[in-house]
């Protein structure tokens, strides 16, 4: 036993943590000089760039201890009574938690808030080697195992697709066996059980808000529930906040279900370092120094969703790039968030928490007064008219913030 734990990395905390999951790929000014070619290339190294946060390091410490409890557990007396009842019930089909435990948790996240780039980052730092090895007894298993719930929610499905998984590691051949002589649901319980055992430390079932909408999605939860009473192992369930009032129908569910909830970004220091961050990386030949205006209107226009703010970021490089204007600013973002990013208007609008607008050139336009029995919404053109005289800004920059603009080129 004391040999298994040794194999795994030891837990990490604080800045060595940080450090260890933090992803900043090299950088150099000199590359904003080069060919239109090399620099469109060099922008895909946006996407590599990995800037852990709070949720990062909770996600790590919350799937270190689960595979260190899975771990615990292999080779002691109760795991060995476990697979000999193991291997006795695949004939009759009967099984009997032993070893049992409730070790399933969730970790809930909103859409492209980087959940899932998190749990990979965090399984990178959690690796030693890809398979530990023990002597006495001789053993391979692999710390962790990643797959994805069936879009139909398919029991068989999954189990399969965790043998696939457990064979390209180990250079085994269940899946290929259980394909052929065609095994029943339950003998596949059983021996998927059997496995995870023996070389399963942490099972990691992503998508899991497939179930929500397939009539297969209780019994997709109530197998991973068998296979942890007859495995041990540790299941952790990813997904969406639309998998939440599925788990909430029984009490049976809702506590296999307990675990990590999170959303987008706050408006925080955490998401101006980030956007800092992004905005140190430019490869157009004009330079630009990152204001709190442009931080701002990033917000207001990603909904502090940071795969949303990756994307504008990167998107609006390139087109000024393509298109000669050769520098990124509010101008070039606001063209990159209307043409490219047209279809998640709806979805990020309605989260946008206004503050003050800025205009083409980053400056902050100013608040107009509202008339006298108007309702939030509501606003005057011709105060509109009078402020952006007032302040010398323009009237149509102005209007964008209070009603969709579309400017048509004649």
């Amino acid at each position: 036993m004391n040999e298994l734990l040794k194999r795994i990395p030891e837990m990490k905390t604080g800045d060595s943590l940080i450090s260890a999951l933090s992803v900043l790929p090299e950088y150099d000014e000199n590359i904003r000089y080069q060919s239109d070619a090399v620099r469109l290339i060099a922008l895909s190294d946006v996407y590599n760039i990995y800037i852990p946060s709070s949720m990062t390091t909770e996600i790590y410490s919350k799937l270190y201890l689960a595979m260190l409890r899975s771990l615990q557990k292999k080779m002691t007396k109760t795991a060995v009574m476990q697979q000999n009842q193991n291997h006795r019930a695949i004939r009759r089909q009967e099984y009997t938690g032993i070893i049992g435990g409730s070790d399933s948790f969730t970790i809930i996240g909103s859409s492209g808030i980087g959940k899932s780039s998190a749990i990979f980052r965090c399984l990178s730092v959690l690796e030693a080697d890809r398979i530990i090895e023990t002597e006495k007894p001789y053993t391979k298993i692999i710390p962790y195992v990643v797959v994805q719930c069936p879009f139909d929610s398919s029991v068989k499905g999954l189990l399969l697709e965790i043998l696939r998984k457990v064979d390209e590691v180990l250079g085994s051949e269940n899946y290929r066996n259980a394909l052929k002589i065609r095994v029943t649901t339950d003998m596949l319980i059983g021996s998927v059980s059997q496995i995870a055992l023996n070389h399963i430390g942490l099972l990691i079932v992503d998508e899991i808000q497939n179930v929500v909408n397939s009539k297969n999605g209780k019994s997709l939860i109530g197998m991973l529930t068998q296979l942890i009473n007859n495995s041990g192992i540790s299941i952790c369930m990813v997904g969406t906040p639309e998998s939440e009032p599925f788990f909430e129908q029984a009490m049976q569910l809702a506590r296999r279900s307990m675990g990590l909830r999170y959303s987008a970004l706050p408006p925080d220091r955490s998401f101006d370092d980030f956007c800092r961050v992004l905005f140190s990386y430019q490869y157009t030949k004009q330079k630009t120094e990152i204001t709190d205006a442009l931080i701002e209107w990033l917000y207001e226009h990603s909904g502090g969703i940071v795969s949303v703010v990756v994307s504008l970021i990167h998107d609006a490089q390139e087109m000024a790039i393509l298109s000669g204007q050769e520098v990124l600013n509010v101008k070039t973002l606001e063209e990159a968030y209307r043409k490219r990013l047209s279809m998640l208007h709806g979805y990020i609008e309605p989260s946008i928490k206004r503050g003050k607008q800025t205009n083409a050139k980053g400056r902050a336009l100013p608040e107009t007064k509202r008339s006298l029995g108007e309702n939030s919404d509501g606003f005057s053109i011709k105060e509109l008219v009078a402020t952006a005289k007032a302040n010398n800004v323009d009237l149509v920059e102005l209007l964008k913030t209070h009603i969709p603009v579309e400017e048509v080129r004649i």
